[in-house]
């Protein structure tokens, strides 16, 4: 299934992570495939990084919503920022905003990254374009704990494809953004490349594709 690796690679990272955040993330139970859509504790997040290439890059601020079945919490909602390495933003700032000044001010990797997995623990990652989230937070991981745990996660980006081709027809180049996902449903104009507003984004287009999947929908219908 999309995004779920096996149980027991997860308990053996589990394992072999120092106790802490990471531990509590990977020890914490994921839900059954069968668990009602309705039933579900996702988190919608979104990092800004330096490059979409996890191997390269480097997060440099990161935003979440909890969603609690078919309701995004913005009471749970935070973000955090975090203090790149040597190299600085570079290009990047381009499309997020995000100078080498601002990026200064953001926590160290370790104490960020551990704000993210207490948000996330208990809960499934929910993102548009997940797999990105996903090696980030992995990347992250490694780099901290020497650990790059399995982290399921449920794409939004993947449920509009399957929305949009069900009946036959194939998506046009870029109806599959964020943004352009939101309009088909009513959604109003959000600015990009601010994490904690795309992680809101995420969260909001996420319900509305529910009204779509059906009140029968379960875990194993978004990720498959």
């Amino acid at each position: 299934m999309l995004g779920f690796g096996g149980d027991r690679r997860r308990r053996k990272a589990a394992e072999s992570a120092p106790p802490g955040p990471l531990r509590e993330y990977l020890s914490a139970p994921r839900p059954d495939p069968r668990t009602p859509v309705g039933a579900l504790r996702l988190l919608a997040l979104d990092f800004e990084t330096t490059s979409l290439d996890a191997a390269t890059g480097f997060p440099l601020s990161a935003g979440w919503v909890p969603v609690d079945g078919r309701s995004v919490r913005l009471g749970g909602a935070g973000s955090v920022g975090f203090r790149p390495p040597a190299v600085g933003v570079g290009d990047s700032a381009v499309f997020h905003g995000i100078t080498d000044d601002a990026a200064g001010e953001g926590l160290d990797e370790a104490e960020a990254v551990a704000q993210v997995l207490h948000a996330l623990t208990g809960r499934v990652l929910l993102a548009h374009h997940a797999s990105i989230e996903a090696s980030f937070l992995a990347a992250a991981c490694r780099r901290v704990w020497g650990v790059s745990p399995d982290i399921g996660y449920v794409d939004t980006l993947e449920i509009e494809h399957r929305l949009v081709t069900r009946g036959g027809s194939e998506p046009t180049p870029g109806s599959l953004r964020l943004g352009a996902a939101r309009e088909r449903y009513g959604l109003p104009t959000y600015s990009a490349h601010e994490a904690l507003a795309d992680a809101l984004a995420c969260a909001e287009l996420y319900v509305a594709q529910l009204t779509v999947l059906g009140p029968t929908a379960v875990l194993r219908t978004v990720l498959s």
